[in-house]
């Protein structure tokens, strides 16, 4: 096994003690980095804007095919669990025949199945070229991220990855207004047709830009490992999204898969214990800053995807904003996290993902709870302003621990830690999704006033950031260690 980096680096990124200087000359980021970064976002921008995109329009795609919202709800959650799977084979694939081309066949297969599922002419079809294409993006957004890593290294992982940010934050938040535009205007189908460009121009930048890399002969695939990690991955994504359609915890839906996810990752984590070359290299952990950065991204992970389901049931639901309205509203949030990013980048390099995400995180929560307490006619500019404000602080408190868990990492291991931030922060995200869905199911049955659960709701996704923000201060801790 690859030797794992000391957290004791002195490299700027995720590594850099208190009072360091800033980047050297010889850090300033060559060009071909910046384009190599300006192509993995196209495969970052279709991966992440799909999700929003989609969720918008399936009221009226079930309507168009004739399915009940109970059949085409699967349009969404197979996306989803079928991105679970090929998260836990993509670093295995991603030596096998080498990242730039698992990228690239990740990408055409994206656009491919992007133009079935446009062209899909039952619900059932639909719901299979979802499953494939989810496979393709959780092969492409890792890998995406691997090549990105390495162009740019440990010294410069946060100002690069900061540009892969802005398709995280950005795209989620203007998805609902470019998704009700496209619906007020053309038919459903254009949901999915808007990947094609995106998918041609990155696969033409990709084949002049990207560098080439060749695979390197790998065991035979662990088959049975994909079925543990993969199949455990998605039952526990599975179960939790369950919450927002029961309203509750105890439902069959919701504790069977959540249970029998953890039986298949306890399976996996012995079977990858006691086997010389598993599918996912789980020793990464024994690297304190590796694993102190996962688990605050886990958290901050959850805050992140938390707010960005419940501010549009916050317009919609309250405020009784529509469709357009809603995303117009939402605008701020992303522009926040655009803006910040960049900054947040160099922050990173300058003085360490640890420090930064402590601050990020604490300003996450400093935005957001002023929103358990506002009433429901609160003054629109002032919640503006919060949202504004939360997108800014989530620029310099999530992707911070991203770039540092993949500096804490040797050039070799990215692979295997890119797919596992993923699934942490996909996991994660599904925690603050379900923490939402439980507190607004049990406030309407207690029959609260409509404004009480969202007050609560808003304090809970808060006080996920608040462990976030404590978390970090372990890795800081690390990356500062003597």
């Amino acid at each position: 096994m690859t030797r794992m980096r000391s957290d004791t680096r002195t490299s700027d990124a995720g590594g850099v003690a208190t009072g360091s200087p800033p980047p050297a000359e010889s850090d300033k980021i060559p060009a071909h980095v910046w384009r190599t970064a300006g192509v993995v976002v196209f495969g970052a921008i279709m991966g992440m804007l799909d999700t929003s995109l989609v969720n918008i329009g399936l009221r009226t795609i079930g309507t168009d095919l004739g399915a009940s919202l109970a059949t085409i709800q699967w349009v969404a959650s197979a996306y989803l669990l079928a991105l679970g799977v090929s998260l836990t084979v993509c670093g295995w694939l991603a030596r096998r025949i080498g990242v730039t081309r698992l990228w690239m066949g990740a990408l055409v297969a994206f656009t491919l199945t992007s133009t079935a599922c446009a062209f899909a002419p039952t619900a059932g079809w639909l719901i299979g070229m979802r499953v494939l294409q989810g496979l393709a993006a959780g092969l492409m957004i890792p890998a995406g991220q691997t090549i990105l890593g390495q162009a740019a290294g440990p010294q410069r992982m946060g100002r690069v990855m900061g540009v892969v940010g802005i398709a995280v934050v950005g795209a989620p938040a203007i998805g609902p207004t470019i998704g009700g535009l496209m619906l007020a205007h053309w038919s459903w189908e254009w949901l999915f047709l808007i990947n094609i460009p995106f998918g041609l121009i990155g696969l033409g930048l990709g084949l002049r830009y990207l560098p080439r890399t060749a695979g390197v002969p790998m065991p035979r695939l662990d088959v049975l490992g994909v079925a543990l990690a993969g199949g455990g991955v998605s039952a526990i994504v599975y179960g939790l999204s369950e919450i927002g359609v029961t309203g509750s915890v105890a439902a069959l839906s919701v504790w069977l898969p959540v249970v029998l996810g953890i039986a298949g990752l306890a399976g996996f984590l012995f079977r990858a214990l006691r086997t010389e070359r598993p599918l996912l290299d789980i020793r990464l952990f024994a690297n304190p800053a590796f694993r102190a950065a996962n688990t605050a991204s886990f958290f901050a992970g959850g805050a992140m995807f938390g707010v960005m389901v419940l501010l549009p049931l916050y317009f919609q639901v309250l405020h009784g904003t529509g469709l357009i309205r809603t995303g117009v509203d939402l605008l701020a949030y992303g522009l926040g996290g655009i803006v910040m990013l960049p900054l947040g980048g160099r922050l990173t390099d300058r003085f360490g993902g640890g420090r930064v995400a402590v601050l990020g995180n604490l300003l996450i929560a400093a935005a957001v709870l002023p929103l358990a307490f506002l009433p429901a006619d609160a003054n629109g500019i002032l919640i503006q302003f919060l949202l504004f404000a939360a997108g800014m602080a989530t620029g310099v408190g999530a992707m911070p621990l991203v770039s540092a868990a993949y500096a804490s990492v040797e050039r070799a291991q990215l692979p295997d830690a890119t797919a596992f931030v993923n699934i942490l922060q996909r996991v994660g995200g599904a925690v603050g999704v379900a923490l939402v869905a439980v507190i607004l199911s049990r406030a309407t049955a207690s029959g609260w006033a409509p404004v009480s659960g969202y007050h609560l709701a808003f304090a809970g996704l808060a006080a996920m950031s608040l462990v976030a923000s404590a978390l970090s201060t372990v890795l800081r801790n690390h990356q500062r260690q003597p």
